[in-house]
């Protein structure tokens, strides 16, 4: 199969289109056709060696946890699937190999999603790593209508989908953005804040008596957070572990089916929306990650099957 691979740790430019085996289909997992992935920060931090102390790894890697397309194959044991069935899953593993940039790959059948007929692939491809981080840290701050809820980086991939999941429950919710990224917050119901110098007095205007919840998908903001905060240990970041010397959650999604067919269903439904920023084809899967590592203002997918 055509996949996207890294020899060893390094940078984006070190990706090369490699001909690899397909992966196996084992019990309990299914084979996915790929039709789209999506790139994430994660993605470039393990091609570094940011996570080596965390994943044990077998090279040559192919990148990416987020898919979507059809299933291929089914291995034993996992009734819930058929081939030709259109799909989702964040399709992380245990271990570093065979991710997501390639035309096909392996996920175990508790991790992947049906996708709705009124969703499409490429849609379904930016949601699962984002929406499941964004469900997991409401879940852990218990946000409910009484919150008024503070995101950092609400415009991003994560923060995007957690302002909607959030606006959804009945929370005020305020989010820190770049200017250029104001109106998109708050045709999402959110209540926009620059950050940088002076945030915390910003916020102080905004919600005088703080906030009662803090969700973090940033990292370096932990003591313009814990200044507004009037509720301690409500607090969960996913780049910042110094949330738990205040009682917080450090977030680390886990795959889960699921949820994931819940978020997708949301979709379907109208109520939830994922902001597709560009694509790329699988050859550009190093410019892709680089766009990343720049910066944007939605998900950079990767488009395997055209």
């Amino acid at each position: 199969m055509r996949a996207m691979a890294y020899r060893e740790y390094g940078q984006p430019q070190d990706l090369e289109l490699m001909d690899l085996p397909t992966p196996k289909v084992a019990p309990g997992t299914v084979l996915i056709r790929v039709e789209h992935a999506s790139v994430n920060p994660v993605d470039w931090k393990v091609l570094s060696g940011g996570l080596d102390e965390m994943l044990d790894v077998v090279f040559p890697v192919v990148p990416g946890w987020d898919v979507a397309g059809t299933v291929e194959a089914v291995g034993p044991d996992a009734p819930e699937f058929a081939v030709g069935d259109r799909v989702a899953a964040y399709a992380r593993k245990d271990f570093v190999h065979g991710g997501t940039y390639a035309e096909f790959v392996s996920a175990p059948a508790t991790s992947v999603a049906h996708i709705p007929d009124d969703v499409e692939t490429s849609t379904a491809a930016g949601l699962p790593l984002v929406g499941l981080t964004a469900l997991r840290t409401l879940e852990a701050l218990n946000v409910t209508a009484d919150d008024t809820l503070l995101i950092h980086a609400a415009s991003g991939g994560v923060g995007h989908i957690a302002a909607q999941l959030a606006a959804e429950l009945g929370a005020t919710v305020i989010g820190t953005a770049a200017e250029s990224n104001h109106a998109k917050l708050s045709e999402l119901g959110v209540t926009p804040v620059s950050y940088g110098e002076g945030l915390t007095e910003r916020l102080g205007h905004l919600a005088p008596d703080g906030v009662t919840a803090v969700a973090d998908f940033v990292g370096g903001v932990l003591d313009q957070s814990v200044a507004v905060l009037k509720e301690p240990g409500r607090i969960a970041s996913v780049a910042d572990p110094g949330v738990l010397e205040h009682g917080g959650r450090f977030i680390w999604v886990r795959p889960d089916g699921p949820r994931l067919q819940t978020l997708l269903h949301k979709i379907s439904e109208g109520r939830l929306r994922v902001s597709i920023d560009s694509v790329y084809p699988l050859e550009q899967a190093a410019e892709a990650m680089e766009h990343s590592q720049r910066g944007a203002s939605g998900k950079i997918l990767i488009d395997v099957a055209g």
